[in-house]
């Protein structure tokens, strides 16, 4: 076992959970909460401050702000406490309450926007009002995980060559796209290597990433109401949109078999179980990305009165397929693996 001195130097970054027996398809999960963040959002924050120290930005006084749903303002407030940094996240009514008391725990600040942006999200007021904190004081730094090539610097180095080592015949990876820093990084690794891998981002329906119209969406984590920065589609084969219900239903699934996993776990391993049941899978190696679990959560989505006010009452009722058919072909640019039904 290894003896840490910090919290941020401990990551479990080699679990993997088979979920073939509880969905029937092929599909290898890469849990990566397993940390004192929680989630995959550990790896992102380290490297943006780390970056930050490096480049002389972060000085004793300085004063961290973010603009997050949840997952990255704990790995900052956790990253800050240790450091000696102040932090103030700035986030929304969305947020998990959780979550907020978490940092709080941790000794950060937290300021909820109410407030709609033109796209009917809380993004663009979010950053309006850390923009208005940054002109206000320059002891405030802000990281801006929206356009740090820090964050998907964090998958090339580490997320990517970790899945290769342990699934070097890796055809198809399935990433969430929420700042699209983590399929980012991915995606460029996985260009470069040795055999050709089908990138399929899966996004949240409601979120403008890849275009479309904005809608509703009350589970944090996935999802954009403007186009991320940093996104580049050219590395990207396919998007699959995920219904919130289908986010739901899947998260329950998983937990009755034992795993209590997170809102954007849930629309990933929704939208892979989806893309595998229109494919052959025979011979496919398939793996998807967890980005949290699920403690955060046990007061919105395993929560049976908040899912009854906005979802109704039958939203457990139905055992439909993980998602619903709503994959869009981004790019056609090469071939995975054997034919796989004209997918390629």
């Amino acid at each position: 076992m290894p003896v840490i001195s910090a919290p941020h130097a401990f990551n479990e970054r080699h679990l993997y959970v088979d979920l073939e027996p509880v969905l029937g398809s092929r599909l290898y999960l890469k849990c990566e909460g397993f940390n004192f963040a929680g989630s995959i959002k550990l790896k992102a924050a380290n490297e943006m401050v780390e970056a930050a120290e490096r480049d002389g930005v972060l000085k004793p006084d300085s004063v961290l702000v973010e603009s997050s749903s949840g997952n990255l303002g704990v790995a900052l407030s956790m990253i800050a406490a240790s450091k000696g940094y102040r932090f103030l996240c700035v986030t929304d009514s969305r947020c998990n309450l959780s979550t907020r008391l978490l940092m709080e725990a941790l000794g950060s600040e937290v300021h909820i926007v109410a407030d709609l942006d033109a796209n009917g999200g809380f993004l663009g007021k979010r950053i309006d009002y850390v923009r208005e904190l940054c002109a206000s004081d320059d002891r405030y730094v802000w990281l801006s995980q929206y356009t740090n090539a820090g964050n998907w610097r964090a998958h090339y180095r580490t997320t990517a060559p970790e899945i290769a080592c342990h699934f070097p015949r890796l055809d198809v990876l399935f990433v969430g796209a929420g700042t699209t820093g983590t399929l980012m990084g991915c995606a460029r690794w996985f260009r470069q290597w040795h055999r050709p891998v089908r990138i399929v981002a899966v996004d949240s329906v409601g979120s403008v990433s890849f275009g479309g119209e904005p809608g509703r969406r009350m589970i944090p984590g996935l999802g954009m109401s403007m186009r991320p920065p940093l996104l580049d589609e050219s590395y990207v084969d396919e998007v699959i949109r995920v219904e919130e219900a289908d986010t739901i239903r899947t998260c329950h699934r998983l937990a009755r078999r034992g795993f209590l996993f997170g809102g954007s776990t849930g629309t990933v391993v929704s939208g892979a179980t989806d893309w595998l049941a229109r494919h052959d899978t025979r011979g496919l190696t398939a793996v998807a990305i967890a980005p949290d679990l699920g403690e955060r959560y046990l007061d919105t989505i395993y929560q049976a009165n908040w899912l009854q006010d906005l979802y109704g009452e039958k939203i457990l009722d139905e055992e439909v397929p993980a998602a619903s058919p709503r994959s869009k072909p981004v790019s056609r640019r090469r071939a995975v693996g054997k034919d796989r039904g004209g997918e390629h």
